[in-house]
């Protein structure tokens, strides 16, 4: 028998993303920058769409290493265009480069992504008793201060929905709605 889960993680596809990783406190440079790209990647798309194309955005954006994908230039950029394995959309495609070079000059200043990014929770995730997905809003006063901040830093694809649903992503937010076995566990989790 399969664990009580949020509503949205009713395809296979979903239930080790949303079982092992989807509401999990993240700190991990590398994979908050993935999560950033993949989410701006998203826009206009479906979830589903990116995690099938995950391995194929590690792959091309070698292993989301910011350091590496800032220096891409134009070269790189006509090759991630035609990689069928990735979402061939230019502006995205860029974000994902302007974004990784705004993250250097993040980590220049804050010592780490993951500090400048967990302030706007105060370092510990926003504990939310959701009974169901229609009750999660789209964005919230923490994910437009999110926006603006980062937009102001120089990234894109980065607007209040993208920023909540990240902030989900990485744990920032328990949204996890209560009937599901994830909620309880991630409760105490910082």
């Amino acid at each position: 028998m399969n664990p009580q889960r949020c509503e949205w993680a009713s395809d296979p596809l979903f239930w080790q993303y949303h079982d092992r990783e989807w509401g999990t406190p993240l700190h991990d440079d590398r994979r908050l920058f993935e999560l950033i790209v993949l989410e701006g990647a998203q826009a206009g798309l479906s979830w589903s769409t990116i995690l099938r194309k995950r391995e194929t955005y590690r792959a091309a954006f070698r292993g989301f290493d910011a350091a590496k994908v800032a220096r891409f230039g134009s070269r790189d950029v006509e090759r991630l265009l035609n990689d069928p394995g990735i979402v061939r959309h230019r502006q995205k495609v860029v974000s994902a480069i302007q974004n990784a070079r705004a993250v250097l000059e993040i980590v220049d200043e804050f010592g780490t992504f993951d500090a400048y990014l967990w302030q706007f929770v105060g370092g510990t995730p926003i504990q939310n008793n959701r009974r169901t997905r229609r009750e999660v809003p789209a964005r919230t006063a923490e994910s437009d201060a999110m926006s603006k901040a980062l937009k102001k830093r120089g990234f894109s694809f980065v607007g209040s929905t993208i920023c909540y649903a990240f902030m989900q992503a990485v744990g920032m937010v328990n949204d996890h709605t209560v009937t599901c076995f994830r909620f309880t566990e991630l409760r105490g989790e910082a």
